[in-house]
């Protein structure tokens, strides 16, 4: 059944497939060196070393002042704060890239993105119309569905949901990480400065837009923790 607005609901509640991640990082199984291989220096000389000389502080002829470097951030980012700046999303031929120390969530949300950016669009795509996958693996998508399905890969819902629901869901305000815009006609969300917005496959062929958008008439919210 097909809902007012960017989406329709439907299905029952199935798992995310391909887009599951690992719950924990790879780590190399290196074996610890044996005594055969420790091989122990001793010094050669009960003379006190020398102390090494002070590192040369002074920045080098001709380089950028703090100021400077500051100007330049606020003219390329729109700020110049670096704590902001650390959670930037870079975009890469319509694919994004989150910094590595973002929060796994994000990461998470940032690779599902990805995976549907480039599907075209249709009225209800990604609510479950039919196929094997379930509820969440569509051939096409429209704004609240591909929204939807990146929220779903970071555990924030569990079925998809209609841009007028979005209005409402989550919390009030904009996110640290993450913020979404939603009306009862359209949804988009905002990953780190980088826009994730369906309207963007008519702009360039992507949904991650680097540009801003006027949000007038949209409600401000934010998945809770981000």
């Amino acid at each position: 059944m097909l809902v007012a607005g960017c989406g329709a609901t439907g299905g029952g509640v199935h798992r995310l497939h391909a887009w599951n991640l690992p719950s924990e990082a790879f780590i190399p199984n290196v074996p610890a060196a044996s005594k055969e291989n420790v091989v122990v220096v001793r010094s050669v000389s009960a003379r006190r070393p020398r102390p090494a000389a002070a590192p040369d502080t002074a920045p080098a002829a001709g380089a950028p002042t703090d100021a400077e470097i500051r100007a330049e951030l606020q003219r390329l980012y729109g700020t110049s704060d670096t704590a902001a700046l650390s959670r930037r999303i870079s975009l890469d031929n319509g694919i994004a890239v989150a910094p590595p120390d973002a929060p796994a969530k994000v990461q998470a949300m940032v690779a599902a993105a990805n995976q549907v950016a480039k599907l075209p669009y249709v009225y209800g795509g990604g609510h479950g119309r039919a196929g094997p996958e379930g509820i969440w693996v569509d051939s096409a998508y429209d704004c609240s569905g591909s929204v939807s399905f990146a929220l779903a890969s970071a555990g924030f819902i569990k079925s998809p949901m209609v841009s007028g629901d979005l209005a409402h869901w989550g919390q009030p305000g904009p996110g640290r990480w993450v913020t979404i815009f939603a009306n009862g006609g359209h949804a988009f969300m905002e990953i780190g400065g980088a826009r994730f917005d369906t309207v963007g496959l008519q702009q360039s062929g992507s949904r991650w837009q680097p540009a801003y958008r006027s949000v007038s008439g949209f409600a401000v919210r934010h998945p809770p923790g981000l």
